[in-house]
């Protein structure tokens, strides 16, 4: 099968796309746009993701859950938005502790592109939606493919900084190898449960403390 993806994941996923839960993916995605039904993001946006953050480049995993399902908001790329679109909740908390943490000024955009092109993979667990449905692609296989990514970064690369938050993703830690990468866990950013551990986390100073010490330039976190 050959699905359009930056060609060092191509590469390394080339197993996935073979596999019957990879084709019955793209199988149920093609049924629901022929019946009619929007899917966010748009086709070329899907692997956003893996083509903005090339394998040789990760330093950062940040994972999310599901795109978002509301109009124009969903980009491929975990708690980011386009520009001229209003910043959703979670990540105008993600700016408030940017603030708290490293006195960057809240942004004004909800692009978070160039956090993608330094290294951070913005990678939600599944990969599509349904419009105004959320989580309604949960279930159709694209976990199996997240965690097969999650996996081979775990086991192809060392010195990875993996973000956390929320119990969602704290339960992917099973498949990061925490010998030889750095788990950094905290709260949701979602205002339901930012103030039960994600505010003060100081995850971003954390990050370039850690890069640092490797020997890695540290991200600038400004949009």
């Amino acid at each position: 099968m050959d699905v359009k993806i930056e060609s060092s994941w191509k590469e390394i996923l080339k197993d996935e796309f073979h596999k019957s839960y990879f084709q019955q993916i793209v199988l149920h995605l093609k049924t629901e746009r022929a019946t009619g039904a929007t899917i966010y993001p748009t086709g070329s946006q899907i692997f956003n993701a893996f083509d903005k953050t090339p394998f040789d480049k990760i330093k950062v995993v940040i994972l999310g859950q599901d795109p978002y399902h509301n109009p124009q908001q969903a980009m491929g790329l975990s708690f980011s938005v386009p520009d001229g679109i209003a910043t959703p909740p979670s990540l105008q908390n993600i700016y408030k502790e940017l603030k708290t943490d490293i006195g960057l000024e809240i942004p004004k955009t909800g692009n978070l592109i160039k956090w993608a092109e330094q290294g951070i993979l913005l990678l939600n667990a599944v990969l599509t939606v349904r419009a105004n449905e959320p989580a309604s692609h949960s279930k159709i296989g694209w976990m199996n493919f997240t965690d097969a990514v999650i996996k081979k970064i775990s086991e192809e690369k060392t010195g990875v900084i993996f973000l956390l938050w929320g119990k969602f993703a704290q339960d992917k830690q099973v498949l990061v190898d925490a010998t030889k990468h750095f788990v950094l866990k905290a709260a949701h950013p979602s205002p339901l449960s930012a103030h039960n551990g994600f505010f003060g986390c100081k995850h971003f100073s954390k990050t370039n403390e850690l890069l640092t010490k490797q020997g890695l330039e540290p991200i600038d976190w400004k949009p």
